[in-house]
């Protein structure tokens, strides 16, 4: 790798648009802790029947998943399989 090469965490998918699995253990990270977070958040929200908190709750950590991938991810484009 160049010395000013960025690490990419999460490549991008074969095909269509998004990311794939992550290729190093800080994009494993990255997901448990998120998936952690949204358990916490449905077994503390969903208890106390906080329905709306709760959707805007996995709304913001979708949102800050989706900047996680796009910083530290391959560029996002459709893709058809060929590259």
């Amino acid at each position: 790798m160049e010395p000013n090469e960025k690490k990419i965490w999460f490549p991008a998918k074969r095909y269509g648009w998004g990311w794939g699995p992550p290729n190093c253990w800080q994009g494993w990270a990255v997901y448990g802790v998120w998936l952690a977070l949204l358990i916490a958040g449905a077994i503390f929200l969903m208890a106390n029947h906080h329905l709306v908190l709760y959707v805007t709750y996995t709304i913001v950590l979708g949102i800050a998943l989706f900047v996680i991938c796009y910083l530290k991810g391959e560029k996002p484009r459709w893709r058809w399989g060929k590259d």
